[in-house]
């Protein structure tokens, strides 16, 4: 099975929920799927992170991950970089990223999938 077919719509009827994992387990991160293959794991979401979050794990994917700032602006403290919207990035499997120091109230749209 693949994702599901779905027209243009209006997501605010998906609620918003912890996360789970990446050394925040819920407190102050939130995620919205908007899409999931449920056989591959595969799946498109929002992430919401407040202002303050500071997360305290290097990140490593068994998948690519694609991820595009909406708004907010936070740091990669293992990479030292001032993430920022409109910015950006296309993770392999492996690429290690984080921790992460939220400056601003950060909103981002995120893509995870495993290539044949």
């Amino acid at each position: 099975m693949a994702k599901p077919e779905m027209e243009i719509q209006n997501v605010d009827h998906i609620p918003w929920r912890p996360v789970a994992g990446g050394g925040v387990s819920g407190a102050g991160a939130y995620e919205k799927i908007l899409s999931m293959d449920p056989e591959t794991g595969n799946y498109t979401r929002l992430l919401k992170v407040e202002a303050g979050v500071e997360t305290t794990e290097v990140l490593s994917h068994d998948v690519w991950e694609e991820i595009y700032i909406i708004e907010g602006k936070y740091t990669d403290k293992g990479k030292n970089i001032t993430i920022t919207s409109g910015m950006y990035g296309c993770r392999p499997p492996g690429m290690k990223h984080g921790p992460y120091s939220f400056h601003e109230k950060s909103l981002m749209l995120e893509m995870r999938y495993r290539t044949p």
